[in-house]
C-alpha cells in the first residue's frame, strides 16, 4: 500500500486557477473518491500526483518521495508502483487483448514470455474475461473494455491506482459491476485507491472517504454518507436525492 501527501498544489491555465492551493492526504489502504463540476480539476489532481501534468506549484509525496523534484529515472521507476485507469481504458486498438495486457510488463520488467502469459491470464481470471484475451478492442463492449483497462491497470500489481471516471458511458447495472470490481481489486491486491467520478453509486460502493473541489480548491472533505446529508445549498445541489432516486430506478 502507498501514502499520498498532496502539499499546497495549485495548477492554472492562463486566467483559470483549476488547483488553487489544494492540500490532501490519503493514508494507506484508502479509496478516496474526489468529486467535482466539470472542469474543476479533478483529472488534473490525478495528472499533477504522477507528473504527467507539471503544477505551478505545491508538493507530492509518495511513500515519502518528493515526486516532482524526481529525475526521470527515479521517476519511471515510482511509476511502476502506480496504475492509471484512464477514463476512455485507453487500449491500443491494433493490438489484441493479450497484445494490451502484455505491453506494460515488456515496457517496463523483464519477465519471460511463460511468465508474461501466466500474469496476463491471472489478471483476465480476475475480470472475469478469460475468454477475451485474443479479442481486438472493437470486438468488446463499453463493460468490457473497462475491465480490460483495468486488468492492464493491475498486472504490475501496483501500490497506489489512480481512476478517471472509471464508469462514465456505462449502464447501472454495468457501472455497479465495475465498482464492486475495484473493491475486490482493492482489497486482493492491498491498494490505495484515488478516483475520480460523477457516478455518486459507484462512490457509495468504493469510497471509505470523499472530497469535493469547487473553484479549484478543496470546499469539503470526510465521510460520503456526512457530505451527503450536509444543510449546504452546494452538496444538496450535488449530491441531489432526485439524481440518485434516478439511478438507482434505473438499476
Amino acid at each position: 500500500m502507498a501514502e499520498v501527501e498532496i502539499k499546497n498544489l495549485s495548477k492554472s491555465f492562463d486566467d483559470l486557477n483549476v488547483l488553487d492551493n489544494i492540500s490532501l492526504k490519503i493514508n494507506e489502504g484508502e479509496n478516496v473518491v474526489v468529486f467535482g463540476r466539470s472542469g474543476t480539476g479533478k483529472s488534473v489532481l490525478l495528472k499533477c500526483i504522477v507528473r504527467l501534468m507539471e503544477p505551478d506549484a505545491g508538493e507530492v509525496l509518495i511513500e515519502g518521495e518528493k515526486v516532482l523534484t524526481l529525475s526521470l529515472k527515479k521517476l519511471n521507476e515510482l511509476r511502476k508502483q502506480i496504475g492509471f485507469l484512464f477514463q476512455s481504458a485507453a487500449l491500443y486498438d491494433s493490438m489484441s487483448v493479450r497484445e494490451n495486457l502484455e505491453f506494460p510488463l515488456i515496457r517496463n520488467f523483464n519477465f519471460l514470455p511463460s511468465e508474461r502469459e501466466k500474469k496476463v491470464k491471472e489478471v483476465l481470471e480476475k475480470v472475469s474475461l478469460s475468454d477475451a484475451i485474443n479479442k481486438m478492442p472493437a470486438e468488446l463492449s463499453g463493460g468490457m473494455k473497462k475491465r480490460i483497462g483495468l486488468a492492464r491497470t493491475i498486472i504490475t500489481e501496483p501500490k497506489l491506482i489512480l481512476y478517471d471516471e472509471p464508469t462514465t458511458g456505462l449502464d447501472p447495472i454495468t457501472s455497479k459491476e465495475i465498482s464492486q470490481l475495484i473493491v475486490e481489486l482493492q482489497k486482493d491486491l492491498n491498494t490505495t485507491s484515488i478516483i475520480v467520478t460523477h457516478d455518486l453509486i459507484c462512490a457509495k460502493i468504493i469510497a471509505t472517504h470523499a472530497v469535493v473541489l469547487k473553484d479549484g480548491k478543496i470546499r469539503y472533505e470526510g465521510n460520503l454518507d456526512n457530505l451527503t446529508s450536509k444543510d449546504d445549498p452546494f452538496l444538496k445541489d450535488f449530491f441531489s436525492s432526485d439524481i440518485i432516486n434516478e439511478k438507482y430506478e434505473r438499476n
